[in-house]
């Protein structure tokens, strides 16, 4: 599946939250994020990403192993996604540093969570802020065959727009480079 997904700088968190309650109960939760690659660095390069995320939330924890091929539509940077949850996180991180990677980088998203369906579509909205990046943001997604990726993302679009999020607050920032920026001074 494609993670069909527009990400963008919110300038009015505050009328974005309102209108997403209106939608959907949120769900408050706090991702821990590890970035894996391999030591010569071939999975940055080849634009894939591998993951652990321990999500902490209102039940309990939860951990999931994510892999994010290379991006399929370069105008939104939407990648095939595989995740599978994982009973324990500290045995994924010993998997994937037994199997040779390294992580590279890892940081905290405090997160606000909505799941709603929207022109026909499951979709996730997230409102996100991470401590060491000025700002927040919102990411909308839903997941769709490859053959349907530009018509999930002119319904994701069309959903940014009713939530006030106009097209120049989109943005492709990666919040691993932004921390990464960040924490280099």
């Amino acid at each position: 599946m494609i993670e069909a997904e527009l990400k963008a700088r919110v300038h009015a968190p505050e009328a974005v939250m309102r209108r997403l309650d209106e939608r959907a109960t949120a769900r408050v939760e706090v991702y821990q994020d590890s970035y894996y690659d391999r030591p010569d660095g071939s999975l940055t390069k080849a634009d894939q990403e591998l993951r652990v995320r321990t999500v902490h939330g209102p039940d309990g924890l939860r951990s999931l192993v994510t892999f994010k091929g290379a991006t399929v539509d370069e105008e939104s940077g939407s990648k095939p996604e595989y995740e599978t949850r994982v009973a324990d996180s500290e045995a994924a991180h010993a998997i994937l540093r037994g199997l040779g990677y390294a992580p590279v980088i890892a940081f905290s998203k405090r997160c606000r969570n909505y799941d709603f369906e929207a022109r026909g579509r499951q979709m996730l909205a997230t409102l996100v802020r991470v401590p060491e990046i000025d700002g927040t943001f919102l990411e909308l997604e839903t997941l769709t065959s490859e053959d349907d990726v530009t018509a999930a993302l002119d319904d994701v679009r069309a959903v940014l727009a009713e939530l006030g999020i106009e097209a120049d607050d989109l943005t492709r920032e990666l919040y691993t480079n932004a921390v990464a920026t960040q924490r280099q001074g």
